[in-house]
């Protein structure tokens, strides 16, 4: 055998970088005749080993370990060829990605991404092969003759050469691909894909709606016709089922369900480093500072949403927030014994300047009054979010304002080891567990004055579709179950007679203590804290949107997922806040008024918006035409009221730590 020379030794030590520290001349005692090689199989870095052919097949693989006195085992061999396969796989699934990242996903993305799955599941085939070939299999085994190392050799190069094939298949794959790689999806992509389910949505409140109303016209006149418009209504409800399990479908396949999850982890995390950072002053007697009491003239929902207003404010001005809670109507001792202090370095109100709203710029201390009386208001109010997080925003999340709602509650709401230990005997003594829709039955003193009242009936048709669309998607559940949240303890009672095929989970001892007469009480506090927290912990949420409660536990929901925007029926209200700033949505197709109640449209109308009817049309006010009227829901979409807060630039957009 020919010693290879210098410079042949020299261009194999740097193709295979762990023989870097063995010196030429060793290596070349040990080195097969260049010439003899027909092709390099194979390179494993970490292991050293090089699987070759020769002419003769005299020689199945060349053992670079045995340079360095070590003997191949089995053991060995399989974390070397687990390793390439690792690669292969690697780059076969690179196409996926990079076609993930398109701007505009079109046919030949598509077409590349089914090839990809394809390769990729026989990937997976070959990977399971290697692994039973490798389990219990040492080369070192004294039982196995020559000719079993060398048939297992060979079968090891056949599965190295079929996915060869597969990463030059990869390959090409990326060859055709001329996109660039972004980060995540496209906002369009996003969008649209929210809008489609939306759409979907509001097509069948209007279809059924519709059919229903003929149905109560013919019922008396023509049964026939009842009978056959009902059983259409059946058929129509399987297909927006089916479409609305597609659609979602489609969110799990599309490749960037991870990039969800990373970006709502990412975005909160910074939101919640900046709260951090804005609460805890290096010098508090330094600090500017804005006062808050949390003392509001209303229940417990309403008070925080009150104190949720006075954080914003402050990320808005850059004020510590000072929360003054002694006295506190639901616990007198106040706030900081059932959630963390606001911070904690800095609580003394004091200063050396002092001013009601909006003092100036160097003001030390300045009082913040509620919302209802605020004058002059500020740009920060909602509807808005922070300018700087209002692109990745949209594209993330379906309602940017309750995702910017929920993370101030998540930073407020951060509870004390009592209130911690609270929630889990709850969870643990309601066997709280999913799949469960939560269900919040308003029925003391709001209704007759600021919402209407609501059959039991009603929440249950919406709960019974939810289960139904969850059923074709994933099949029969085990058991239907609500956790049932009321201010009236005979729901709870109602619930479990009528709804015999629901596990109905609920405390009438809570619901008992959210009568008015009882309400400001720490048994009431505990309860109200334990319902919100399990209404937010629930699958989906039917309520109505006129209670705080509701509203607060659809916050705290968006912080449980990385997009809960449409994880809800509301009865009544679509989602607004107390005291927010204009509604606006932006027309995007055009409408003509069919009669009285109608309002024409030309695409870029804004609208401002009353509410939404459940029957396909929503209310509003054009403000090109100053006309109120109503509007198909599906022909505006959402504005985004992105506005300048402070970027606090002391914060990495990155946390350090992680």
């Amino acid at each position: 055998m020919a010693t290879p020379s210098p410079q042949e030794c020299s261009k194999f030590t740097a193709a295979v970088p762990s023989l870097a520290t063995i010196s030429e001349n060793d290596l070349s005692n040990h080195l097969l005749e260049p010439s003899l090689c027909k092709k390099l199989r194979s390179i494993s870095h970490s292991q050293s080993i090089v699987v070759i052919e020769q002419p003769d097949n005299d020689y199945k693989c060349l053992q670079v370990s045995e340079w360095a006195g070590v003997e191949l085992t089995w053991g060995r061999a399989l974390l070397i060829f687990l390793g390439v396969w690792l690669l292969v796989i690697f780059l076969a699934v690179w196409p996926l990605y990079k076609a993930g990242h398109t701007q505009e996903p079109d046919a030949a993305t598509a077409q590349r991404l089914a090839r990809a799955f394809h390769d990729l599941e026989l990937l997976k085939r070959q990977n399971a092969e290697l692994r039973s070939l490798f389990t219990g299999i040492n080369i070192g085994d004294p039982s196995l003759r020559q000719e079993q190392k060398d048939a297992l050799y060979q079968d090891l190069q056949d599965k190295l050469r079929r996915a060869e094939d597969l990463l030059e298949r990869s390959q090409d794959i990326n060859k055709q691909s001329t996109v660039e790689v972004g980060e995540g999806p496209s906002e369009r992509y996003e969008r649209l894909r929210r809008r489609i389910s939306d759409n979907v949505q509001e097509l069948w409140y209007f279809v059924s709606v519709e059919m229903n109303k003929v149905h109560k016209q013919v019922l008396d006149i023509s049964p026939d016709l009842a009978t056959k418009l009902t059983r259409i209504l059946e058929e129509g409800v399987e297909h927006k089922r089916s479409l609305l399990v597609d659609l979602q479908s489609l969110a799990e396949v599309d490749g960037f369900a991870a990039w969800r999850e990373q970006e709502a982890n990412e975005l909160s995390d910074l939101v919640q480093r900046r709260l951090e950072y804005l609460q805890n002053p290096a010098d508090c007697s330094q600090a500017r500072k804005l006062t808050c009491n949390l003392n509001k003239g209303c229940g417990y929902g309403c008070q925080l949403h009150h104190v949720v207003y006075c954080l914003m404010v402050a990320y808005g001005t850059q004020r510590t927030l000072i929360l003054k809670s002694k006295g506190w109507r639901y616990h007198k001792t106040g706030w900081e014994e059932v959630f963390f202090p606001l911070s904690n370095t800095c609580t003394d109100p004091n200063g050396d300047s002092h001013s009601h709203w909006p003092g100036k710029t160097d003001t030390q201390v300045v009082d913040l009054p509620i919302i209802d009386s605020l004058s002059p208001r500020p740009p920060y109010l909602p509807l808005a979010v922070p300018a700087d997080l209002a692109p990745r925003l949209t594209r993330l999340h379906g309602d940017p304002i309750v995702w910017w709602v929920g993370q101030l509650l998540k930073y407020l709401l951060r509870p004390q080891e009592a209130t911690s230990n609270m929630l889990r005997d709850a969870g643990e003594k309601l066997q709280f567990k999913k799949p469960i829709v939560g269900v919040h039955v308003r029925r003391t003193d709001k209704v007759g004055t600021e919402a209407a009242f609501h059959q039991l009936e009603e929440y249950m048709l919406a709960v019974d579709e939810y289960f139904d669309q969850l059923e074709m998607k994933s099949g029969p559940v085990d058991q239907r179950r609500i956790f049932l949240a009321s201010d009236d303890p005979k729901v709870l009672a109602e619930a479990k007679t009528k709804y015999t095929n629901y596990e109905v989970i609920g405390d009438p001892v809570i619901a008992k203590s959210a009568a008015v007469h009882t309400r400001y009480s720490d048994v009431s506090l505990n309860g109200i804290i334990i319902d919100i927290h399990f209404l937010s912990m629930s699958d989906y949420l039917v309520c109505t949107f006129s209670s705080q409660v509701c509203r607060v536990a659809y916050e705290l929901m968006q912080t449980m997922y990385p997009d809960a925007a449409d994880l809800f029926r509301s009865l009544d209200d679509i989602y607004y806040y107390g005291g927010q700033s204009a509604h606006n949505r932006v027309a995007v197709l055009p409408h003509e008024s069919q009669d009285a109640r109608d309002m024409n449209l030309e695409v870029g109308d804004l609208v401002g918006v009353a509410g939404n009817h459940w029957d396909g049309f929503s209310k509003g006010k054009n403000l090109r035409t100053n006309r109120i009227g109503l509007y198909p829901s599906f022909k505006v979409v959402e504005k985004v009221e992105a506005v300048e807060f402070p970027t606090y630039p002391e914060v990495p957009l990155k946390n350090p730590a992680s």
